[in-house]
């Protein structure tokens, strides 16, 4: 009996949302929509951004970066949820769990970093204008976005080889919608302190460091504009800044929420909304964030619709 119990399972039985059908067909129908609204405005921005002189700003070489970050981040999880909707037992192979939780640790990281190296574009635009073309060169941006998904890369490792590195001997359901690490370290019949140290003590490196880096970059760009004369001038700025801002803190709270709050690993219906809001909406709301709050982004929109509506 005890040699059965520590069979080890090669599959696992997401919850999902509902049990009722009503409710997951107006779920498949919400979550396609926003997967497409995701696809589409991310796109938009790097097209926009490519397309014009924005490419040539280090600001919108990161924040291509971002978009692109964002289509890849929604497409770890939406596609397989659009596709477990429909399923009465919604079975995940081992394999394929691994993968998501990898592919997903990887982009999460990835974006935090991304967000922060924006951060201090922003500063070293606003703070240090003079030095600006210096200090962020095409070689100083590409290789700080070398740098934020090599972080990824090792973050992710970390993470997946800790949880995989358990035990899986008992019940194989995972009350969650995709493979999350949290749901998955309460699944294990390993001792999971050191795990969920782990878990606790990277992710809260991650997210207070970046944060850390933002905070005091934004101290800063604050002081900054309120020292600027010109009243259109620090308009502008803040426009520029606070679309940044809004981003940050919508991501990171949710992070922090989720897997650096203390007792948030015990934690199980809440995570699902939270999950669902850091995994499926937020990559939808950078593109609105952005081109809303960004007044070279709207402009350069206006420009390319002008051009279609009224060509030369």
């Amino acid at each position: 009996m005890q040699e059965a119990n520590q069979t080890k399972i090669s599959e696992f039985i997401l919850v999902g949302f509902s049990d009722s059908i009503e409710v997951e067909i107006l779920l498949f129908f919400l979550f396609l929509l926003i997967y497409i609204l995701t696809i589409i405005g991310n796109l938009g921005m790097i097209a926009l951004i490519q397309a014009g002189s924005l490419r040539h700003s280090p600001m919108y070489f990161f924040l291509s970066n971002l978009s692109f970050i964002d289509i890849c981040y929604s497409s770890v999880v939406t596609p397989r949820i659009l596709y477990d909707l429909f399923k009465a037992k919604k079975v995940i192979s081992d394999t394929a769990c691994l993968l998501q939780q990898w592919f997903f640790a990887f982009f999460a990281t990835t974006e935090c970093y991304v967000l922060t190296a924006m951060a201090y574009d922003r500063f070293a635009a606003i703070c240090k204008p003079l030095l600006y073309p210096i200090t962020m060169t095409r070689k100083n941006c590409h290789q700080l976005i070398a740098g934020c998904y090599l972080v990824g890369i090792g973050n992710a490792i970390v993470h997946t080889s800790d949880t995989f590195r358990l035990n899986f001997c008992g019940p194989n359901i995972v009350n969650s919608f995709f493979c999350d690490i949290p749901p998955m370290l309460r699944l294990s019949c390993s001792d999971n302190y050191v795990s969920k140290m782990v878990l606790f003590v990277f992710s809260g490196f991650v997210v207070v460091l970046n944060a850390a880096i933002v905070l005091i970059s934004y101290s800063y760009i604050l002081s900054t504009i309120l020292r600027m004369r010109s009243s259109t001038g620090r308009r502008k700025t803040f426009s520029t800044c606070v679309s940044h801002l809004m981003a940050i803190v919508l991501y990171y709270g949710t992070l922090t929420f989720m897997y650096v709050q203390p007792g948030g690993l015990e934690a199980v219906e809440q995570d699902k909304i939270v999950s669902v809001f850091y995994t499926i909406v937020i990559p939808m709301l950078n593109p609105v964030i952005y081109s809303l709050r960004n007044e070279e982004v709207k402009k350069a929109l206006k420009r390319k619709l002008n051009k279609k509506i009224y060509p030369r």
